[in-house]
């Protein structure tokens, strides 16, 4: 169909292209000074003196932030159930096992009150996941982490910029906060993500293991003047880094951050509008004093809806409208299904968002006519 509208589609400027193409006349296409200039505009955008460590995606940052951390062989990390795999496969990477906690049926952000149930004397580390660019309830997780001596690493990837209690995520006191920048994402690089922390060690490891263990950039090696061909590999690292050609998109949509988030917000309020009265539940609002990145607008079909959640989708489809799904809960999927035994009833609030969530088109560079479209169709569906 050739007037299809997806379910998302990246906004890339003039800036980015010109940017990558000075990028490949200068010969520089992997990790070098582009990458390095995105790095510090990255910790500045963040402040509150982070490092930040770009690399190829946020699995990648994720996979880094636990293991500078470390976590290891048979060490427990909690997180939510209602997440992309990613942020569970990475703890398997280092030999560790998820343990899954449910979320609160409003936000679909980890229920903080079960956190502390799910410790046991193996547990290393929470990881929340802000979902669709709301925060979860930092305060909360960071005041269990502080009485049990755990490390909180954020998954971040839905959330830039978010703002939760006054703090922007990536300025709380945690180990690490990874960001997504994946051609969907609320800036993206096509690919990529970013690391940020304040503890020096944790940069130092990152950037070590990002790049096979090697004690020295390749950047440095080849910028410099000397003869500098030496290095030592210190680790059995990663190929994580970002490359030139991807940090120049992100320079330059870094910029557009803030004007991005608040069109999403506008944006997100006229579907409100539109949707009320609707047999749904709309998104939650950020509280006040807090932003929310809006990621993703995800509405919820009551059980007086006219159809079920599938078939909105499909009728949705027909109507040349993409939508998605966010998420399927990782106890669903067969291999943390089997390898921990879990029960679909097991997480029942993940179970029943799952059932009836849907994630309607958003994204800058959809028209008022765009949007004028996914709401008439939905209204149609609905009403």
């Amino acid at each position: 169909m050739s007037d299809f509208l997806p379910f998302a589609l990246p906004d890339i400027g003039e800036d980015e292209i010109n940017e990558v193409i000075d990028s490949l006349r200068s010969g520089w296409l992997t990790t070098g000074p582009k990458t390095k200039r995105f790095e510090e505009d990255f910790a500045a955008f963040v402040g509150n003196g982070v490092e930040a460590i770009a690399v190829n995606s946020a699995t990648a940052g994720l996979h880094l932030a636990l293991e500078a951390v470390g976590v290891g062989p048979g060490d427990e990390v909690i997180t939510t159930c209602y997440t992309f795999t990613a942020t569970a496969e990475v703890v398997r990477y280092l030999g560790g096992e998820p343990v899954f906690v449910d979320i609160d049926p409003c936000t679909f952000n980890i229920d903080t009150a079960r956190i502390e149930a799910a410790i046991t004397p193996r547990t290393k580390a929470i990881v929340p996941v802000h979902f669709a660019g709301l925060a979860c309830e930092m305060g909360a997780i960071l005041e269990v982490a502080r009485r049990h001596g755990l490390k909180v690493v954020e998954d971040a990837a839905h959330a830039l910029p978010t703002v939760q209690g006054g703090t922007l995520v990536g300025t709380h006191p945690t180990d690490a906060t990874v960001y997504s920048f994946y051609a969907t994402k609320t800036i993206t690089t096509g690919e990529g993500g970013m690391v940020v922390t304040r503890n020096p060690d944790t940069a130092k490891r990152c950037r070590t293991m990002r790049l096979h263990g090697i004690s020295r950039d390749a950047f440095d090696r080849y910028t410099s003047t000397k003869p500098s061909w030496h290095y030592e590999v210190v680790a059995p690292g990663c190929k994580y880094n970002m490359t030139d050609l991807a940090a120049s998109l992100g320079i330059h949509q870094l910029k557009k951050a803030w004007e991005f988030r608040q069109k999403r917000e506008s944006m997100a309020a006229v579907y409100d509008e539109a949707f009320a009265g609707l047999p749904v539940l709309l998104p939650p609002k950020a509280p006040a004093g807090d932003t929310h990145a809006w990621h993703l607008y995800v509405l919820r079909l009551t059980d007086q809806a006219p159809v079920r959640r599938d078939r909105f989708i499909e009728l949705m489809a027909q109507r040349g409208i993409g939508c998605s799904v966010h998420f399927i809960p990782l106890h669903l999927h067969p291999y943390w299904r089997d390898r921990y035994d879990l029960a679909p009833e097991a997480y029942p609030d993940a179970l029943h968002a799952y059932r009836c969530a849907v994630s309607l088109p958003l994204f800058t560079r959809m028209t008022p006519d765009d949007q004028a479209r996914v709401i008439a169709a939905v209204r149609d569906i609905l009403s």
